[in-house]
């Protein structure tokens, strides 16, 4: 199970990635194997200011759909347009072209609550 250095991980498996004061979303390798064939993302919350753990989207399997929760609060700038069209990149490359949102951080975010690589491994029990 792939689980990269560099990012930070929630406990609702979603990663992030931040530069500078932007910061880039997705959700986990894991997540991604735990929904199954990944038929739809749906993001309705761009240009919205979203606090730390709240909902800013969903994603929708076979067989069931799960909400998406933000890891930091922060300003939803832009949305992967390749999703609408390709929805299945979440499960053949969640970490790169299967990314979700790229948002604008509300100042210094608040990571305490979020898991390094290694952490995250021992949460899901890889």
């Amino acid at each position: 199970m792939s689980i990269p250095e560099g990012l930070l991980y929630s406990d609702d498996h979603e990663w992030i990635r931040i530069e500078g004061n932007i910061a880039t979303v997705g959700i986990t390798h894991f997540a991604q194997s735990e929904l199954g064939d990944i038929v739809y993302v749906e993001i309705e919350s761009l240009d919205q200011n979203v606090e730390n753990g709240e909902v800013f989207g969903s994603v929708e399997a076979v067989k069931t759909v799960s909400d998406l929760l933000m890891p930091v609060s922060g300003t939803i700038t832009e949305v992967n347009d390749k999703l609408e069209a390709e929805p299945e990149l979440v499960n053949s490359d969640p970490y790169g072209d299967g990314w979700m949102i790229k948002i604008e951080l509300d100042g210094e975010p608040d990571t305490a609550h979020l898991k390094n690589a290694a952490a995250y491994g021992e949460h899901i029990g890889a």
